[in-house]
């Protein structure tokens, strides 16, 4: 499917991209923290609106 190359590069290119946005998350965490406060309670209402659709599915399938 791919060649050895093809997926020496994917690996490489993988883990330098994680390096390179690692290193920028770690320094905008300062900016994310003031400008970003109380986002989690966002992601946490969302999850639960996805698990309350699944449940429902699941319920009346």
């Amino acid at each position: 499917m791919f060649s050895t190359g093809q997926l020496i590069f994917g690996i490489l290119f993988f883990i330098a991209f994680a390096v390179i946005i690692g290193f920028q998350y770690r320094k905008d965490l300062n900016l994310h923290k003031r400008y970003y406060k109380g986002t989690i309670w966002v992601l946490i209402a969302f999850i639960g609106f996805i698990a309350m659709i699944a449940t429902v599915k699941f319920i009346f399938m």
